[in-house]
């Protein structure tokens, strides 16, 4: 079993991977013995994180397809085949109603999340369906299973979880397998910037979830690495979430809440 979660010999590519859920997914494929190449729009912060890695860097913006058409060319040039994906680059938006949401930031939104997800899926992921083999995970979010008023970035993410289950049909008899991981409340720098700022209540995300607690980028990594690992070699299309439980708690406030657990449970450190 362990050799099922070992990447000794694969190359990983991960976007955004110089920060938040994408850097904890670049350090634990380093781990499992990945040769992982950091993709991300900012150059210093992806070689800082490549050089801790012992990976390489490349900088595009993922919205931009010919930068990634380009990226992927010359990797391929370079004789690196990249045989995982995970699209991980993202952006969050404000809670503003559409009268006072400005158009700009919109497309913004859904460049980047949802077009640069496809992007990279139709480079990448095309180029591992013609050798026969890869192994992709787009990062969607829970925002895009349920109503929020984020009008475009649940949306986007509703849109990659759909991406995911159509390349999965497409590219599954070429041997690559397609799924996604919806993400809850991570605490990322882009998370905590919100709860700084009083945008978000820590205390109140937690009590929207079952287990009582937000979550590191490290255990959504976890989740992310599991389906690009052999383990999974028979899953594919599907959407996991990975959010403390917070979809299947957010109906019960209309019962007062989830029930307090156990005086055991409660005094056991989180995680």
């Amino acid at each position: 079993m362990a050799s099922l979660k070992d990447f000794t010999g694969r190359t990983a590519l991960v976007t955004g991977g110089a920060s938040g859920i994408g850097l904890a997914c670049v350090q634990l494929l380093a781990q499992r013995g990945a040769r992982v190449v950091v993709a991300d729009v900012n150059a210093e912060a992806a070689a800082t994180a490549a050089d801790a890695c012992g990976g390489s860097a490349l900088t595009f913006d993922v919205a931009d397809r010919a930068a990634v058409a380009s990226a992927c060319s010359a990797l391929e040039q370079q004789g690196v085949e990249v045989d995982l994906l995970v699209n991980c680059a993202g952006i969050v938006q404000s809670p503003e109603p559409p009268d006072r949401f400005e158009h700009a930031v919109f497309q913004r939104v859904v460049a980047i999340d949802f077009e640069g997800t496809y992007a990279c899926c139709a480079e990448f992921g095309s180029a591992m369906a013609r050798r026969g083999k890869g192994a992709i995970v787009n990062v969607a979010s829970v925002a895009g299973m349920r109503s929020m008023p984020l009008h475009a970035y649940s949306p986007a993410k509703a849109a990659v979880i759909s991406l995911t289950e159509c390349l999965a049909a497409e590219w599954g008899r070429s041997g690559v397998r397609v799924n996604a991981v919806s993400p809850g409340y991570t605490v990322t720098a882009a998370l905590q910037s919100q709860i700084d700022l009083g945008l978000r209540d820590a205390e109140r995300l937690k009590a929207n979830s079952a287990l009582g607690q937000l979550i590191a980028p490290v255990d959504i990594a976890r989740a992310i690495v599991f389906l690009l690992s052999e383990e999974a070699r028979v899953i594919t299309g599907i959407n996991l979430p990975a959010d403390a439980g917070w979809l299947v708690a957010g109906s019960w406030s209309t019962f007062g809440g989830v029930r307090p657990g156990s005086p055991a449970a409660q005094t056991r450190p989180a995680g």
